[in-house]
């Protein structure tokens, strides 16, 4: 080991018992006892404890053990994993005016994603900027957007029958177009432009400083002092590297729309909206309207785009994988749509199935496993246990998912599952109430996620078969439908066979985008 580096690890071990004694005297000050888990060693607590990959089934086993509620110490960090939907409930929306708060991602400050509220410490600049996301993409809220979610869907599925073998760049295309024609009204024109590149980096910039154990200052923030140049130091020369894209991913098409209304050639948007709202204001209240309308109007993509773009990945690798349950919602669509329109948001009442189907998808590969972890601002009592102030807490989502309490059979794909006499079975639980988070953190896109969702898939189904590809013996290939590791998790890249439906399934998309729609 270099001096240098071992100067470092001298100085983190320190700070780690630093830690560790605080928190061993707070515990002692306080009668009730911490939850229950697995004994950790001085210094480094649990560290131990959390394997590099299978997180979540780890995690499980551990509540399996020990209890809903386990406690595990991350180098003086307290921390709890909730292993069941009725815990996090009883927490993370009974309480959650103390089970609210982020711990500050490190890499979030560094990659410059620290403008994305869904990282924001809870308090009133948070509060601010969630109350007018929710102003301008609550249910009633994006119901004028709906045409465009429908177009933007027609050409998705004409270049996919264009081109059914670069069906995964379609998708990440067609949801960036979606959501920058909605947020800014900007029409890209392919995957080049300028906006569409940038949007895309800085979603898998997120997704690269999000992925569990890969960055070490998360855990030692005082690490990001380091000088760049210093081995181990690599993630300040990636931070270095992504700060100015996702800076211009949020003010470039935002300086867009405002030229826009400047010259007079807007169009209606969410930004538009937004920009109206904040002409209204004056000093101090205009500068923080305008910067709170900008970080708005970017974390409707970067904050967006990921879950849509799992949510329809997942959807086509069960199509693939499960041709059965492919074929019961086409057969409903048959029924209720025909052969002479394509579907629309009205014909969604009236398509359990379907909407079955798309709950089972959203079940069977949670969007995130995890979640994003919430923090507590104030000590507390839980089941006979004391919960520190400043604990992290995570809700372990994919366990929710397999518990055999709502789900029986698990880990079989059945989207009868939801279903009780043809209709939507209340009593079984919804993933949504899971998926989207609890409480005060939940998603408030999930409406316009859920609108993009549906519409996808009842377009996709009616006007396309989606099969898994043969081996060389002519029988279809197994999907393995493995995840990736991350805050949002996607599906690894896999091949399909996409073919056009119908004759008539063609015609109807190739004539809706030749009204004005392509």
């Amino acid at each position: 080991m270099s001096l240098s580096a071992l100067s470092v690890w001298l100085f983190a071990t320190g700070v780690g018992f630093v830690i560790y004694v605080q928190r061993r005297l707070a515990r002692h000050r306080n009668r009730l006892p911490l939850p229950p888990g697995p004994r950790g060693f001085p210094v480094l607590g649990n560290v131990l404890d959390i394997p590099t990959e299978g997180m979540v089934s780890a995690f499980r086993d551990m509540n399996a053990t020990y209890g809903d509620i386990v406690y595990l110490n991350i180098l003086g960090q307290p921390t709890v994993i909730l292993g069941t939907h009725s815990a996090a409930v009883d927490l993370l929306e009974k309480r959650s005016a103390i089970y609210s708060d982020r711990n500050v991602s490190t890499m979030t400050k560094l990659s410059g994603l620290d403008w994305l509220f869904g990282s924001t410490p809870y308090g009133s600049w948070w509060r601010r900027q969630r109350k007018l996301f929710h102003r301008h993409f609550n249910s009633k809220a994006i119901l004028p957007y709906r045409p465009i979610q429908e177009q933007e869907v027609h050409r998705f599925v004409l270049r996919i029958m264009q081109e059914p073998e670069k069906f995964l760049e379609h998708i990440r295309f067609a949801v960036t177009a979606t959501i920058l024609r909605v947020t800014y009204g900007l029409q890209v024109s392919g995957r080049d432009d300028e906006y569409v590149v940038l949007a895309e980096a800085t979603v898998a910039i997120q997704n690269a400083i999000t992925v569990p154990g890969k960055y070490l200052v998360e855990v030692l923030p005082f690490l990001r002092f380091l000088p760049s140049w210093l081995p181990g130091a690599k993630f300040r020369r990636e931070g270095k590297t992504w700060m100015p894209i996702t800076r211009r991913m949020r003010d470039a098409p935002w300086d867009f729309t405002m030229k826009t209304i400047r010259d007079g050639s807007a169009v209606s948007s969410v930004a538009t909206n937004l920009a109206q709202e904040m002409f209204t204001l004056e000093g101090r209240e205009a500068n923080e309207g305008e910067e709170i309308s900008r970080n708005v109007a970017a974390a409707a993509y970067a904050g967006g785009a990921d879950t849509t773009l799992s949510a329809t990945e997942t959807f086509f690798l069960a199509m693939a994988a499960f041709p059965e349950s492919q074929k019961k919602a086409q057969a409903e669509l048959d029924a209720i749509v025909g052969p002479h329109r394509l579907p629309c948001f009205s014909d969604k009442a009236s398509l359990p199935y379907l909407t079955a189907l798309l709950k089972e998808c959203l079940r069977w590969k949670v969007i995130g496993p995890f979640g994003f972890p919430h923090c507590s601002t104030e000590d507390d009592e839980f089941r006979g246990h004391f919960i520190p102030k400043g604990t992290t807490v995570i809700a372990n989502l994919w366990a929710y998912s397999r518990d055999i309490e709502y789900y029986p059979d698990p880990e079989a794909f059945k989207p009868e599952r939801f279903l009780k006499d043809g209709k939507i079975d209340p009593d079984v639980l919804d993933p949504a109430a899971f998926v989207f988070g609890y409480g005060r953190r939940s998603c408030p896109g999930r409406h316009f996620a859920d609108d993009a969702l549906f519409m996808t898939a009842a377009t996709v189904l009616h006007t396309l078969l989606i099969s898994a590809p043969l081996d060389a013996e002519g029988h279809p290939v197994r999907l393995e439908g493995k995840m990736t590791p991350g805050l949002i998790s996607y599906p690894e890249p896999f091949d399909v066979v996409i073919t056009p439906r119908t004759d008539w399934a063609e015609a109807l998309v190739r004539e809706s985008c030749s009204m004005g729609n392509l």
